[in-house]
């Protein structure tokens, strides 16, 4: 049982809910429809009904391919509801990735998007009884006939009567329930598929509800991708249970639309991955910073409070301007717009997690958090750094405690290399930690290159310079044959504005390449600059598949 709070668990949390807020809003498609919770509550029983008729059992497997959208959310509370396990399946992946998580997880149903469906084989998922369209809930596919009848019947008022809030009814579960198994593509190539159980998403959800500041009828924009727990957690879950309004961006999510979104809604927390951030601050601030007139003014110390005060109110109505903080997580911040963002006190924090935990390792709010860190120690776990003197020697991070995953499904090998007997889990990254448990992350260790005299070389540190200077969009810097070469995908948008000729590009880089280097140690400066044609490849995290580009 988790300290603190009453044994009521997840499912509790989600029932209590329901019926306390019957009639308040809870899911809208951005530009679509909405469902009170008393309305979704409904369809969740409809759910049920159909499982109850098809003979799913607890503990069956229910996979989710689709956006996020308010029908994909119903259907996820009514798979877990049910004491089903469900199976997001990221929008991103492809045709033979959906198939292998399918066939692997052993998923009987699938709730999908009709035009990411069509893209799959139903001859290569063979297990599957029925698909079901997330868009209009209509049967997409189904064994037999039987089946479909069933699903229709089931979504009739006489086989499910409207219920009333007293009437709701969601299953418990035990803390050691399977309750999602999230297959992630990595950075390194497809990973495995991580069981997460009951209590990580209540210990999850129990931290958010104590420390990140909503209340009933606040406004949440859900447009990080729900297959995968970050924005599962803190866009969906977390929120749900404490009766608030959420809208999913069911589009992919450029810039645009998300500003758009966060004008029109005005969201009380917004969650976020860096380079959505940094895409802001590069397109909306910088240009105005790297006027010669701002440059002077901001170095006058009565002027540049002012100027700051009025780049802070415009970066907050950008983001809808009541929202309490934003919380980024995913990936690593570049350094330069940390420093500007807590020059300026604009109300973000960093926090870090991994599927594995389901996802939360740190956080601290906004005000109170230590600069350059990614957040404090999360309650319920425990952190250590696998090297002789972890508040000054990098080593790798290791955390144990109630969040963390039960194994990777049909996987003991890879559990056991991850899981040490005593509990502990090996998160992969690098790190130190201080005194009050505040993580620092200096990078991935299958990331780490050695210098010439041995020197630990973090890549990421060097991307971080390189990717706020001029015409650089995105970087990857890698070792060849001893030298460090960072390979560049230009800002196209810029050299096309600019009319930069080929070589002009060049010399640009190389100017970018000096710039960057007076700031690096001499160890880990770099040596050239390659310009790449198209984008890196990403995984759905939008992190770079870097194994594609530095072996």
């Amino acid at each position: 049982m988790i300290v603190g709070e009453s044994p009521k668990g997840i499912i509790q949390l989600y029932k209590e809910s329901f019926q306390t807020n019957w009639d308040l809003p809870v899911f809208s498609d951005y530009e679509g429809s909405s469902y009170t919770y008393g309305e979704a509550a409904q369809v969740i029983q409809q759910v049920h009904s159909f499982f109850k008729e098809q003979n799913i059992k607890a503990g069956d497997k229910v996979a989710l391919f689709g956006r996020n959208s308010s029908n994909w959310a119903i259907t996820f509370i009514a798979i877990i509801g049910y004491g089903a396990v469900a199976v997001p399946v990221l929008p991103d992946f492809n045709p033979s990735d959906v198939h292998q998580i399918i066939n692997h997880s052993e998923s009987k149903l699938l709730f999908a998007n009709d035009q990411l469906f069509e893209k799959a084989d139903i001859n290569e998922m063979k297990n599957l009884e029925a698909v079901i369209n997330l868009i209009d809930f209509s049967v997409l596919f189904s064994a037999n006939d039987n089946i479909k009848n069933t699903w229709k019947k089931c979504f009739k008022e006489e086989t499910v009567p409207i219920i009333s809030a007293e009437q709701f009814n969601l299953k418990d579960l035990e803390e050691e329930a399977l309750t999602v198994i999230s297959y992630t593509s990595g950075t390194s190539g497809f990973t495995k598929g991580v069981m997460v159980p009951a209590r990580s998403l209540f210990s999850n959800v129990v931290f958010a509800r104590e420390f990140m500041p909503l209340k009933a009828s606040d406004k949440i924009v859900s447009f990080l991708p729900m297959a995968h727990v970050f924005g599962l957690l803190f866009e969906f879950l977390f929120p749900v249970t404490l009766g608030c309004h959420i809208t999913f961006l069911t589009k992919a999510p450029t810039p645009q639309i998300i500003i758009k979104a966060f004008k029109e809604i005005q969201p009380h927390l917004i969650l976020s991955v860096p380079l959505v951030i940094e895409k802001i601050y590069k397109k909306r601030i910088l240009p105005t910073l790297e006027k010669p007139v701002m440059k002077v003014l901001m170095k006058i110390p009565g002027i540049s409070l002012i100027l700051k005060k009025k780049v802070k109110e415009k970066l907050v109505e950008t983001f809808g301007g009541r929202f309490h903080e934003i919380v980024i997580g995913g990936a690593p911040l570049s350094k330069d717009v940390e420093v500007f963002f807590r020059d300026i006190g604009f109300p973000f924090t960093i926090g870090y997690g991994m599927t594995e935990c389901g996802p939360l390792i740190s956080y601290d709010a906004w005000n109170t958090t230590q600069p350059s860190s990614a957040g404090k120690l999360v309650d319920r776990m425990e952190v250590k750094i696998d090297s002789e003197d972890p508040y000054n020697v990098v080593g790798e991070i290791m955390v144990k405690g109630t969040n963390v995953m039960l194994g990777y499904y049909k996987n003991e090998e890879a559990t056991q290399e991850a899981i040490e007997p005593d509990g502990w889990l090996h998160t992969g990254d690098l790190g130190v930690i201080d005194e009050n448990n505040y993580i620092f992350i200096r990078g991935r260790s299958k990331n780490m290159l050695l210098g010439p005299s041995g020197q630990n070389i973090y890549p990421e540190e060097i991307e971080a310079k390189l990717s706020n200077l001029p015409f650089v969009q995105e970087c990857v810097v890698a070792d060849r044959n001893g030298a460090l070469v960072a390979l560049i995908y230009a800002e196209q948008e810029s050299v096309e504005a600019e009319q930069l000729t080929s070589e002009a590009l060049v010399k640009m880089m190389e100017s970018n390449r000096i710039s960057a280097n007076k700031k690096l140690p001499k160890y880990s400066q770099i040596s050239r600059i390659e310009l790449v044609e198209e984008e890196f490849q990403k995984t759905p995290k939008k992190n770079i598949k870097r194994y594609l580009y530095t072996n």
